[in-house]
């Protein structure tokens, strides 16, 4: 047993460095997200090119979304392979060559392939980015961090309309796809000129870098190698901490999904809105959806400094958000008054799902070691992605069959309650699976 001391220093919130890595990592985030939204606010002109039936464009979005759950299963096992540096400077390059692509489309099975690559290569983005926050932030500041890099998801679907519409109405859809994806390589010279892990880089004190490492788990586990210790996939299923985040995922991804890949449909079915038109509407949700995600990341570190333990304050924050997210039932009804109305709703649900997500992901890195971070969060990743197909494709049918006899509200109805009632759920079933989250102890 190593008998050496650590010395944290006098003030841990002067961090410049690791809240710089934090900003990157909200930009890379933001780019994937512009990336894979485009052709949600692409739909209406694409429907007139190519005929396309909600069926049709439900099935170009499930591509994206099969590919993507099934390759977050081996992403994050390759990010903990290549380490977060090139791991996601490798998944970067993959994604912005994919989105660019989609410009060379030419038939709705074109866009399918398209869509199927990209996700492949967007799948490495956030086990890359939540093994990147396990690293450089100790576990009472990581939601926050996760929380502040998560917004990069709502400021990308800010961005998009607000870019996208105004690009295919000058230059036409196809430099829409192309501009977004070549954001990717400018991203990518800041990574490389900038990042580096905590212990190679000579921008960091050794004070810091103790207050980094300063979780009791994290001293323990370096203590008796448990840090270097990597566990192999059977055996991360033999955890109900592995379920417990898998199941989380699944049922609460796909309202994501649904919000990202249908809102603009909504907005066009209940109101009218197309093209330029849907821009501040879809702008604002996720604007408010942003605000969700940086409080969802400061509250535990509220309840932490009121005493409660980094467990319990996680839980009782995520209870909070699950809570936040039932009103949305009644967006659609409701929103047939008033289309701000409607916005509001869905915006507030919209930041309780993201205040939801920095807070579920932070438990990878309190019940797992960090070499196997990016494991666990592609497992879990892969599962939110199969829940997003199973929202995608319902949504598809569903769209479809009422929209033919008159009564497509009805269909737009049962999902709403569906996002309404799946974060509650979720919590309860992740509390019975693991009633306390504690580190996993590998054979």
């Amino acid at each position: 047993m190593s008998t050496r001391t650590t010395t944290i220093p006098a003030n841990p919130a002067i961090g410049k460095y690791r809240w710089t890595i934090c900003a990157l990592v909200f930009f890379a985030t933001t780019i994937n997200y512009l990336d894979r939204q485009v052709i949600s606010l692409l739909k209406t002109t694409l429907d007139a090119e190519f005929g396309w039936s909600k069926t049709d464009y439900a099935n170009i979005t499930v591509a994206f979304q099969v590919t993507y759950a099934l390759a977050m299963f081996g992403a994050g096992r390759l990010i903990d392979r290549l380490g977060t540096k090139l791991g996601y400077a490798v998944s970067l390059v993959l994604w912005s060559f994919a989105a660019m692509g989609h410009a060379l489309v030419r038939s709705t099975g074109g866009f399918i392939i398209a869509r199927a690559s990209l996700g492949i290569a967007e799948s490495g983005n956030f086990p890359a980015a939540i093994k990147t926050m396990a690293e450089w932030f100790p576990k009472k500041e990581r939601a926050l961090a996760t929380g502040i890099f998560n917004a990069g998801t709502n400021f990308g679907a800010i961005i998009a309309p607000l870019t996208v519409p105004f690009i295919a109405l000058q230059w036409g859809w196809r430099w829409a796809f192309i501009i977004t994806g070549a954001v990717g390589f400018v991203w990518l010279i800041f990574w490389y000129l900038i990042y580096e892990r905590p212990g190679k880089t000579k921008r960091l004190s050794a004070g810091e870098l103790a207050y980094i490492n300063s979780d009791k788990e994290d001293f323990l586990a370096e203590e008796t190698g448990l840090a270097d210790k990597k566990i192999g996939w059977a055996e991360l299923f033999n955890f109900k901490q592995t379920w417990a985040f898998a199941i989380g995922k699944f049922m609460t991804d796909g309202v994501w999904w649904f919000y990202l890949f249908w809102l603009p449909d909504f907005l066009k079915e209940q109101y009218g809105l197309v093209s330029t038109n849907i821009s501040i509407p879809v702008a604002l949700i996720y604007v408010i959806a942003a605000a969700g995600s940086i409080f969802g990341g400061w509250l535990p570190i509220y309840f932490i400094r009121k005493g409660d333990s980094v467990f319990k304050a996680r839980r009782k924050a995520m209870l909070i958000y699950a809570l936040c997210a039932i009103p949305v039932i009644a967006a659609q009804s409701l929103g047939v008054y008033s289309l701000w109305l409607a916005l509001l709703i869905i915006g507030f649900a919209a930041a309780a799902h993201q205040a939801w997500s920095a807070n579920i992901y932070t438990t990878v890195s309190d019940m797992f070691p960090k070499p196997t971070i990016g494991t666990v969060t592609g497992i879990g990743g892969m599962a939110g992605g199969l829940g997003g197909i199973f929202i995608s494709k319902a949504a598809g049918y569903l769209f479809d069959w009422y929209k033919s006899i008159g009564k497509i509200e009805t269909g737009y109805q049962l999902l709403f309650i569906y996002c309404g009632i799946a974060y509650i759920s979720a919590w309860f079933i992740m509390r019975w699976l693991v009633p306390q989250f504690r580190m996993v102890h590998p054979k």
